[in-house]
């Protein structure tokens, strides 16, 4: 399991009044059928921040897959690509303690107070990098949200750890410093 991850379950009764466990009680008697209402839920009815809300509901909804399991079934016939995403992760953890990252079934959250980045193996060869970047404008690089829709407002497309240079690494920077 992530470190980070493991870090957020631990901390959970202290942050949150409730332990996974008793979390994933209360979900299963509300019964979301969208991810985004269980969230909604939590934050509005208990108070949790988006980031633990998130986490709550993803971990509920996949009581048998560890988030490990989830990343690793993403990559299924796309292996050449986790040097990619691997280095990715590796280099939001260092923005700040404050970094969430939350595997799902076809992408990885990356957090703050809000989530700023989006890691999704699209095709066999290329990840997407959705980025929160309010007010930046496209260029031939960082190019529109295009599939991510309103979940990120521009997307970068990788298909090698190169691509992971200074450049992408400011924009991550100031996608995670606006996501407060």
């Amino acid at each position: 399991m992530d470190k980070a991850l493991q870090t957020m379950i631990d901390n959970m009764p202290e942050k949150t009044g409730k332990s996974l466990q008793e979390w994933k009680k209360l979900l299963q008697k509300k019964q979301f059928s969208k991810h985004s209402e269980g969230v909604n839920y939590l934050k509005k009815e208990h108070k949790v921040t988006h980031g633990f809300a998130n986490t709550i509901v993803t971990l509920s909804k996949e009581e048998n897959t560890t988030p490990d399991d989830l990343v690793k079934n993403q990559y299924q016939g796309k292996e050449s690509l986790l040097p990619i995403h691997d280095q990715l992760v590796d280099f939001v953890k260092t923005l700040g303690d404050d970094v969430t990252i939350t595997p799902k079934k076809t992408s990885v959250s990356v957090i703050r107070d809000k989530q700023f980045a989006l890691i999704k193996p699209a095709t066999k060869t290329r990840i997407d990098l959705g980025l929160k970047l309010k007010d930046v404008p496209t260029t031939d690089r960082l190019l529109n949200s295009g599939p991510f829709g309103t979940m990120c407002t521009h997307r970068v497309q990788l298909t090698s750890t190169e691509d992971l240079d200074s450049e992408l690494q400011s924009w991550l920077t100031e996608a995670y410093t606006k996501a407060t």
